[in-house]
């Protein structure tokens, strides 16, 4: 964890967030007379609410349509409070692009806004730091160390990698992973990331070591901007408790700190992965060869462990084999994803193995002085007894409140996990977020439904907090036209295959009917590679570039090309429905091919479905359809990026016309005239603006 100034306490500086704020943002403010900038109403008024709360430490909940510049919104009484405190506040994105996005946009923003007035000046000196997790930064430390001990750590092409690494952190200014292309070799980076108790303000000098640096730079910053995953890491770690804070002391990272959660839709599904258990034969394996591998006779051990210490790893390696086997066996012969509904009879084969690793490990360390080396061994050790508890944990379902199950993964398929989570994440959320004494404000485009935000403050424990909403100021009925597909066969098992392939003619269709960039949302890897074989000659062809999802680029840099080549046609599933951001005609157009209904029986989705039954309710009315309207609020959301903008969004799921569930779908588009199309019409009636 990374320790933080000491909090202000009780008598803490006057605040003039609520003063300042709507000052800034209201018309003919400074914000619009210092900058020229649009003055919004609806960015006022959310500024003033995020004011409010911060200013009253009360949690708020406050959807802002797109193109209210709720970034700014919350940034600006975000650095106001914090710097009249003293108290850190912590922003956290969905995604670490935007986190960059918040740095090198958003910020740089917030300082002209501030110098733009006399009484504002002040806060243009505010420091903010971007942190992103452990295991991205470079740590110069182990880097020489593990130089040092090349001939026992790593074989010829793993060094070449080594040498490739330390020739890039001589120039590297940050020492962040994504910044090395191509991105290096997992089990060489494994061995001098940051991650990793040897990475200690203790071992390594502040002045050189990458995330010691991002450290000294977090305890004098008034904003520290974080990604959901990590935030929830560093809860899961113990939070602000772990940062020195006693039991009952406020805080939710660090000490007196508050919090503002943007694209707060995706907090319950992160969280839900993050508080609960995960353990894979992949990353086993990786932990025990790093202590010894047998194929290249190098790890860890080999200094100081000797043929002792290479037999417990050889003989823990094949124990893990065979429990990861017999889970596969038992659970995953007929299906890759399987719920344990009742203890494991698979045999805890791990167990006396991983027990005389860790007895070693410990003994081994007990011989050296404190420093790095030592810490590392301990490090290894605690691991040992965490996989243990782990598997123990899964094979007796020992906790009431989760719900566990298996699955296979990988590009081979041959990856096997053991997976757990809380069928409800409420009650973590209140604890961990809300119930922490301090401002915690939760801000996205599609919080509500219907206009109510409180099933979302229910979902995740926040049922009294302050909520709101604004729409977004744009002109849709100017800016966007809709289509729907009246005649793709629904998508029953008895026409799935007819139904998809009306839905690749359809998707050839209008993106060859239309110019500029379309983005197709799926919501399968299966259908979407179905339908990219089949138009994939059609637009080559046409010379438009495809961008899949999964074949080799990362998100990131298919929104990048995407941004780019200006006329590309991008393919995505899950993570490509929110988040991103391409203004202009290089997305003109948005393809929906089915609707984002989550698979019912995934092992959560089952599991909370049968708590509302128990309950008396309908999984489908109160679990299935709500998750599936925000997410396709989100997926429609990425059409309209700007006042500029324009473009078309089609829609290729008869459901909506023939479900009565289908209006809510309808309802829930900015733009509510929409126009039907068959393949008989579609020539004369798909008018892009494009």
């Amino acid at each position: 964890m990374i320790g933080l100034n000491e909090p202000s306490g009780p008598e803490a500086p006057p605040s003039h967030v609520t003063a300042l704020t709507p000052q800034i943002f209201r018309e003919g403010g400074f914000l619009q007379e210092g900058l020229g900038l649009d003055h919004r109403p609806e960015q006022a008024q959310m500024a003033s609410a995020v004011a409010a709360a911060l200013e009253d430490d009360e949690p708020l909940l406050f959807e802002a349509g797109t193109g209210v510049g709720k970034s700014l919104a919350y940034l600006v009484p975000g650095i106001i409070r914090a710097m009249d405190t003293g108290r850190p506040c912590i922003v956290s994105t969905h995604t670490i692009a935007l986190q960059e996005q918040v740095e090198q946009k958003d910020l740089p923003i917030c300082r002209r806004i501030f110098s733009a007035h006399p009484s504002t000046a002040r806060y243009a000196e505010f420091k903010a730091t971007v942190l992103i997790g452990k295991s991205n930064y470079l740590c110069t430390t182990r880097l020489a160390h593990a130089l040092a001990e090349k001939a026992s750590l790593f074989s010829d092409v793993e060094f070449a990698e080594l040498q490739r690494i330390a020739e890039w952190a001589e120039k590297s200014e940050q020492g962040i992973r994504h910044e090395l292309q191509p991105p290096p070799l997992p089990e060489v980076w494994e061995m001098v990331c940051a991650d990793s108790s040897g990475c200690s303000r203790r071992n390594c000098d502040p002045n050189s070591c990458f995330y010691q640096k991002a450290r000294a730079r977090l305890r004098t910053s008034q904003l520290i901007v974080v990604n959901h995953a990590l935030l929830f890491a560093l809860i899961a770690a113990g939070g602000a408790r772990a940062e020195g804070a006693g039991p009952d002391a406020r805080g939710v990272l660090f000490p007196d700190d508050f919090l503002i959660l943007d694209e707060a839709h995706t907090v319950p599904e992160v969280a839900t992965q993050h508080f609960g258990l995960s353990l894979s034969s992949y990353g086993v394996d990786r932990s025990l060869k790093s202590l010894h591998n047998p194929r290249t006779k190098r790890g860890i051990l080999r200094k100081r462990g000797g043929l002792t210490g290479a037999a417990l790893v050889e003989r823990a390696l094949e124990a893990s084999g065979k429990f990861f086997a017999a889970v596969e066996v038992s659970l995953l012969a007929p299906r890759p994803v399987a719920r344990l509904r009742e203890a494991s009879e698979v045999e805890a084969l791990l167990e006396q193995p991983l027990a005389a690793l860790q007895k070693l490990l410990v003994q081994l360390s007990d011989k050296l002085e404190d420093g790095r080396e030592r810490d590392e061994l301990l490090e290894h050790a605690a691991r040992m007894k965490s996989i243990q508890v782990s598997i123990s944990e899964w094979l007796t379902l020992a906790d009431q409140g989760q719900v566990y199950w298996a699955e296979r993964g990988g590009k081979r398929q041959t990856i096997v996990s053991l997976r757990g989570a809380p069928i409800d994440v409420a009650p973590e959320l209140r604890r961990h977020l809300f119930g922490r004494g301090v401002a915690v404000v939760c801000t996205s485009a599609t919080l509500a439904l219907a206009g109510d935000i409180a099933p979302f403050a229910h979902r995740v424990g926040a049922d009294d907090a302050r909520t709101g909403i604004v729409l977004s100021p744009f002109d849709y009925e100017r800016a966007m036209r809709v289509y729907l597909a009246a005649d793709v066969p629904l998508p029953s098992a008895a026409e799935a295959r007819l139904s998809l392939d009306v839905i690749a003619d359809y998707v050839s269709f209008c993106v060859l009917a239309c110019g500029g960039g379309s983005l197709v949302l799926f919501t399968s890897y299966a259908d979407l590679r179905a339908v990219a074989a089949t138009i994939q000659p059609a637009l080559a062809k046409a010379g438009r570039p495809l961008l899949i999802q999964g074949e080799s680029h990362s998100r990131t840099e298919l929104t990048r090309q995407m941004r780019s080549l200006g006329n590309a046609v991008l393919f995505g599933t899950d993570s490509f429905w929110t988040g991103v951001d391409i203004p202009g005609t290089a997305l003109a157009q948005v393809i929906i091919t089915r609707l984002p209904f989550d698979p019912p029986d995934h092992p959560v989705a089952e599991a909370q479905a049968e708590r509302i039954r128990e309950a008396g309710g309908n999984p489908f009315n109160e679990l299935t359809l709500p998750e599936a309207l925000i997410k396709f609020r989100q997926g429609v959301g990425r059409l309209i990026r700007s006042q500029s903008d324009r473009g078309v969004i089609t829609l290729l799921d008869a459901r909506l016309l023939a479900k009565s569930y289908g209006r809510l779908f309808l309802d829930c588009l900015p733009q509510k005239e929409f126009t039907r199309l068959t393949r008989d019409n579609r020539r004369e009636r798909f008018l892009p603006f494009l």
